[in-house]
Formats: C-alpha cells, sequence, structure tokens
C-alpha cells in the first residue's frame, strides 16, 4: 500500500515526506449545508459525498496513490438564504480556503490535487480555484461533481435527470441508502420545478444555452427541484456504489497524469 491510511489526518510528517509527489493525488470533498426541501436534512450533500468517498476508499487498490483531505461542509450556498438551516460563505471567502488548503497540500510535497465536489453551487469556483493553483503553484489540480462521473440513463427518466437537481428522486434515493432515520418521506412529494415551464416555453434558455442568476424559491417555493416521492433506497445504494466507482477511476486517471505535461515554456522561449 502506499500509505498506512487513505486519510490525510492520519500521517505524520514523516509519512508525508515518503508519498511520491508524481503519483500521489489530495482528494478535497467539498460539500454544503442547505436546505433541502420538507424531507431531507440540510446536511444532503455533505453526506451524500462522505458516503461516496467512504465507498471508493473502501475500493481503492493498495497500489493506488490517493489522501483524503478533511471535508470542507460548508460551501457556497447563497442561493438557499430564503430557508432557514441553510448555511453559506461567500466566493470570496470559499475561494480563499480552496486556495490555501491547496497551497498546504503544496507545502507538504504533493503536486495533485481533486476537489471532489457534491453541490451544484459551486462548479465554477472550483474551476477558479484550480486555475489559479496551476498559475502561481504549478500545481495539477482538476475538480469533478460525482454526476459527471457516471451514467444514470437507465436508472432515471431524462425530465428528472435534467429537472431533479435539487432534492428530487435522485438525492432523496442516496439519502434513502445513507441515513434513511433523516429522511421523511411522507413529506416527500412530486416538486415539479419551473424549469420545466421553461422548457416547453423558451428554446435556447430551456436547453440551457444561456445561464440566469436564480435562488431555489424562483424554481419551486418549497425550495425542491425533483420527484422526491418515486425515491429509494435501492436506487440510492446504486448511485452511490456507480459514483465511488467513478471516483476512483478518475483518481488512477489523475495519479497517472505525467507532472511533465504541465509545461514551464512556450514557444516564444529563447532561453
Amino acid at each position: 500500500m502506499v500509505s498506512k491510511s487513505r486519510w490525510w489526518r492520519d500521517l505524520t510528517t514523516v509519512d508525508f515526506a515518503r508519498l511520491d509527489p508524481e503519483r500521489t493525488v489530495a482528494v478535497l470533498p467539498v460539500g454544503a449545508v442547505e436546505q433541502h426541501g420538507p424531507h431531507l436534512p440540510v446536511g444532503v450533500d455533505a453526506t451524500i459525498n462522505e458516503g461516496i468517498v467512504a465507498r471508493a476508499v473502501a475500493l481503492m487498490p493498495d497500489q493506488l496513490g490517493a489522501i483524503v483531505l478533511p471535508m470542507t461542509a460548508v460551501g457556497k450556498s447563497d442561493e438557499h438564504l430564503a430557508f432557514p438551516g441553510t448555511l453559506t460563505l461567500s466566493h470570496e471567502t470559499l475561494g480563499r480556503v480552496w486556495y490555501e488548503l491547496g497551497a498546504s497540500v503544496h507545502r507538504a510535497g504533493l503536486r495533485k490535487i481533486l476537489f471532489f465536489n457534491s453541490h451544484g453551487g459551486q462548479p465554477q469556483l472550483a474551476e477558479i480555484v484550480c486555475r489559479d493553483l496551476r498559475v502561481k503553484l504549478g500545481m495539477f489540480a482538476a475538480s469533478a461533481m460525482w454526476p459527471q462521473l457516471i451514467d444514470i440513463g437507465d436508472l432515471f427518466d431524462a425530465a428528472e435527470i435534467k429537472h431533479g437537481i435539487h432534492g428530487g428522486q435522485i438525492e432523496t434515493s442516496m439519502m434513502l441508502h445513507l441515513y434513511p432515520e433523516l429522511v421523511n418521506m411522507e413529506r416527500a412529494e412530486d416538486f415539479t420545478p419551473v424549469t420545466v415551464a421553461i422548457e416547453r416555453e423558451a428554446e435556447l434558455l430551456g436547453r440551457g444555452a444561456a445561464y440566469f442568476g436564480w435562488q431555489a424559491q424562483d424554481f419551486h417555493p418549497a425550495g425542491v427541484s425533483g420527484n422526491a416521492a418515486a425515491a429509494t433506497a435501492k436506487l440510492g445504494e446504486e448511485l452511490v456504489e456507480r459514483a465511488a466507482i467513478g471516483l476512483v477511476r478518475l483518481i488512477e486517471e489523475i495519479s497517472n497524469y505525467p507532472l511533465s505535461r504541465l509545461a514551464t515554456r512556450t514557444a516564444f522561449d529563447k532561453s
């Protein structure tokens, strides 16, 4: 095994000195604590992230160089401020926190980091931080959301995949698998969001050709988008398993990516 533990907090400074910077990937889980409607707890994004990462760690082959940093559970969730229980940081603060954690990884001697994100309100910020880490520290920094890693077209209909983006069938199913005692299915409904109407009424807005700033209550007064009533624990278990397998595969690809491809010279360098 590459390290005595997959968890950053378990290692000593001596352990870090022995890690291979070419092959070791530091994984930073980034979640959110925000309202998910009347049927789900506010910790959905962080909880789902935690469940996927734990399963991925269990699936990792011994030779894979991967170290999991402590999760940043609170994210940028200002689109949910109309609902109590939501915690949020500004994009300036969160971006700074992520960058400084990346810099700490760099100081530990590592050069690869993956921001593993489970909240749809912050991938753009993760991309900006990744670029900063490349420009300023020469790191290979990547970001991904778990749905990007898997195909779920055989599990859910196309409308739910497109419109059920928050607290719907997908996330509710995962929570039923991970923490069923925290889910109140008596309050679960088919929370049809306004995006369904937008798709019928507007060609470009309907297919997402343009982005507009929104808050959760703009899509549905309960702050939910999707058919939560159709959720099952069996679907959730399959989602977590697929996402974990996808995460392991992505880490393997990042581990194998040559740092030599991070060019230090351009075609115009004469020296």
